[in-house]
Formats: C-alpha cells, sequence, structure tokens
C-alpha cells in the first residue's frame, strides 16, 4: 500500500543517534507549539491593546480571535509549500525553516507597538506575524513525523511518532503554566502595561535556540538515498498526489479527522463546556492532569503500534478513546467528584494522536511522502478544527451530550479503519513495512 524506503528493518534498538534525533524534534516541536498557541492564552489583553478602545467588547473578541484563526487558515498552503521544497530540495532544510518561521514572528509580536502607538498598523502587523506562524505549524508537524521516521529503524517508526507527539502535548501543556504563572504574579494592569509580552519573547528566545540545535541533525537516509538515486520527484509533488496516491489522501485525512477531534473536543473545548453546561464547573487542574496523561498515551500508543501493529492500536485506541470520554461527559454532572480521574483517562485516550502518525506516513511512498502527508493532515485540520467547534456548540442546544456523541462517532470510524489495516499489509507490524 506505501510504497514505502526506509531504513533497513534491522533488530537494533534505538542508537544514540536516533535518541538525539528524536530529543531534539520533540524539544523543537514543544517550542513550536507553544509559540503557536500562547496567543489564545492572552487574547483578551492583545484585543484590549490592539484594537481601538472605543470599540464594542464583542467586536474586539471576534477580531483577535479571528486574528487567532489567521493562524489555522493558512495552515494548508504553507505546509503544501513547505512540503513541495520537502520533497524537492530536503527533509532537513524545511525542518529548520519551520521553526525559524515561527521563533522569529513569536519574538516579534513581543516587540509589537500596539494600537496607541502605530493606530491600525499594530492589527494589519499582528495579522501578518500570525499568517507567518500558521505557515511554519502547516510545515513543522508533518515535516517533523516524516524526518523521524524515516531516520528510525521500520521497528521503531510508532515509537518515534508517539514521542513527537508527546513533543507537541508537552508545548501546549507548557503554554497553559506559563500563561497561569504569568497571570498569578502579575495584575491585569501590569500585564496590560507590558508583562504580557515576556512569553512572547521567551518562546522566541527559546525558538531560535531549537533553530541553532537543529543545525546538528542530518539529512534523512531515505532523502539521502533519493537524491543519490536521483529519483526525486520529477513534478510538482502534490499533484502527483492527488493524481496516484488519493486513496492515500483519503486514509491520511480520515484519520487526521480523528487526530483533530480528539485534540480539539476532548483537550480544548472540554473544560469551556463543563463549565457553561455544569455551572461554573472548574476543569482547569483537571485539563492540566489530562494533557499530562496524554504525553504518556502518545508514548504508548506508539509503542503499541510497532509492537502489535497500527491496525489492532487503532481499534483498541479508538474504542477507549469513545468509551472513556462518553464515561465521563455522562457522569461529572451527577458526580464532579469523579472529573479527575475520569479526564485523566480520556486524556490518556487521546494518546491515540501518537499513532495516527505512523498510519498516515505509510499511505505515501517517500518520493512524495512530505507533500502528501502535508496536504492531507492540513487540509483536514483546517476544514475538521474550523467547523468542529461550530458543530459541536449547536447541536449542544438540543443534545447535551453532543461532544460525547461526536468523539464517539469519530471512534467507530477509527474501529472501522483499524480492522481496515488488519486486513492489509499496512496494518501488520510496522517492522514489515512493504519495500
Amino acid at each position: 500500500m506505501s510504497h514505502d524506503l526506509s531504513p533497513p528493518a534491522s533488530p537494533r534498538p534505538l542508537s544514540r543517534s536516533d535518541v538525539k534525533i528524536l530529543s531534539l524534534s520533540a524539544l523543537g516541536g514543544a517550542l513550536e507549539f507553544y509559540d503557536f498557541i500562547i496567543f489564545v492564552y492572552f487574547a483578551s489583553v492583545i484585543g484590549q491593546l490592539f484594537f481601538p478602545p472605543d470599540m464594542p467588547e464583542w467586536l474586539r473578541q471576534i477580531q483577535t480571535f479571528g486574528i487567532f484563526a489567521a493562524g489555522y487558515l493558512v495552515r494548508p498552503l504553507g505546509g503544501i509549500v513547505m512540503a513541495h521544497f520537502g520533497d524537492r530540495v530536503g527533509r532537513k532544510r524545511m525542518f529548520t525553516l519551520s521553526i525559524l518561521l515561527m521563533a522569529v514572528p513569536t519574538l516579534a509580536i513581543g516587540c509589537l507597538p500596539t494600537y496607541a502607538t502605530i493606530g491600525y498598523l499594530a492589527p494589519l502587523a499582528l495579522v501578518l506575524l500570525r499568517i507567518l506562524q500558521g505557515a511554519a505549524v502547516g510545515g513543522e508537524v508533518p515535516g517533523a513525523w516524516v524526518f523521524v521516521t524515516e531516520h528510525v529503524s521500520r521497528r521503531h517508526v510508532g515509537l518515534a511518532c508517539g514521542t513527537l507527539s508527546a513533543g507537541l502535548a508537552a508545548g501546549i501543556l507548557i503554554g497553559s503554566l506559563v500563561a497561569a504563572i504569568m497571570k498569578s504574579h502579575f495584575s491585569p494592569a501590569e500585564l496590560a502595561d507590558g508583562a504580557w509580552r515576556i512569553p512572547f519573547l521567551l518562546g522566541g528566545a527559546f525558538g531560535l535556540i531549537a533553530v541553532y540545535l537543529r543545525r546538528w541533525l542530518r539529512e534523512t537516509p531515505v532523502f539521502a538515498e533519493l537524491r543519490e538515486r536521483r529519483a526525486l520527484a520529477a513534478e510538482l509533488p502534490v499533484k502527483a498526489v492527488l493524481r496516484d496516491h488519493f486513496g492515500g489522501v483519503l486514509l491520511a485525512m480520515a484519520v487526521s479527522w480523528i487526530l483533530t477531534a480528539a485534540i480539539v473536543v476532548v483537550m480544548l473545548m472540554t473544560p469551556p463546556l463543563l463549565a457553561a453546561q455544569y455551572a461554573g464547573l472548574d476543569a482547569s487542574l483537571a485539563n492540566v492532569v489530562a494533557i499530562l496523561c496524554l504525553i504518556v498515551g502518545c508514548v504508548i500508543a506508539g509503542w503499541c503500534a510497532d509492537r502489535f501493529g497500527s491496525g489492532a492500536t487503532l481499534v483498541g485506541w479508538s474504542a477507549l478513546l469513545g468509551a472513556s470520554y462518553w464515561l465521563m461527559m455522562s457522569v461529572v454532572g451527577q458526580r464532579p467528584d469523579q472529573l479527575m480521574p475520569l479526564y485523566a483517562l480520556a486524556g490518556f485516550a487521546v494518546g491515540i494522536t501518537g499513532a495516527i502518525p505512523a498510519v498516515a506516513v505509510k499511505a505515501f511512498p517517500a518520493v512524495v511522502r512530505f507533500s502528501g502527508l502535508s496536504f492531507s493532515y492540513n487540509v483536514a485540520y483546517a476544514i475538521f478544527g474550523g467547523f468542529t467547534p461550530i458543530i459541536v456548540t449547536t447541536m449542544m442546544r438540543w443534545y447535551p451530550m453532543s461532544p460525547a456523541i461526536y468523539v464517539a462517532a469519530l471512534a467507530i470510524m477509527g474501529i472501522v479503519i483499524g480492522v481496515f489495516l488488519l486486513r492489509t499489509h499496512a496494518g501488520r507490524r510496522l517492522a514489515v513495512m512493504p519495500s
């Protein structure tokens, strides 16, 4: 199914070089996701500073979150462009460029003059910087998955994807913790007076350090072999993907939809949904615990994909995701004391996001792998990530269990895909991926 070209399926354990590559990739991913997500935690103060003071509050919020959304909408375009060059000139160059493209705008946001200083140029500059950040994330996530899976032996592809996904989840956790620390140490007036800049300046500085550290990474053996054999894509890679590998696109988009639902609904939307539905039920601490369990779950799910096969892992983890989230949403209204353990279990189940990349990566041959994965993942994330909150919140007016219904429906789809993979070569143990 995948026409794969990977390092030899040797029985060797992870080497020191593999560990270094995974560590640097996960660290860079964590810092990049921190840089991207920190905006939302300071959206209210940014809205006050970057728009006219006489603007209605509701319009200010819409425009502020519109600027945040701009980063999501540009992800497909940024990802496709970066993937094109990743398939043509090298994985490492784009892997380094993506984090540079995130670090510099983050640093610039921390230094940006406000509306009081430059007027409407302030929000316009903010939009431009968010667009650059969105383009960076669009290239970073699929680029990182491709980079690590083409470095390790085939028997460790799942663990590599799980470790990298854990790093991305850690970036969300770092962002929430930094925001909590800032808001506990500074008053709203102090934040508005300039303290809000500190998380952006820190993120930009750490991002530049990550750019330097990625200098020590080497090109993937797979791309190096393609270049040596002069087997690189001779035409626009995404054109070849849509013409010759449309089945792979559908598979990768389907599993990306499951990933999107798990992250957006279970991890990001659940705390405010519970607070609105159950008279201010505070799920913030439980959410932090759930993210910690998600980080662990990503690594274990990736290991399971290596040990038991991606098909079997997708079946089991999808069932756990649907059942655990349904249980939590049906119980916490009557038993709020059960929120912490049930959210922890649901967060662990979201670890399916560590095994999903192992399915998507195998859907495309090496010559167009970056473009195929980037197109599928980013288009799916832009569509489903954008419409999922609207669909779920609209459905909740009639069905309070709508978030659980939505996640359960996609969990069933994950089980169906897993069974399909079990019946094909792609769903067996990753160590026997076809050459």
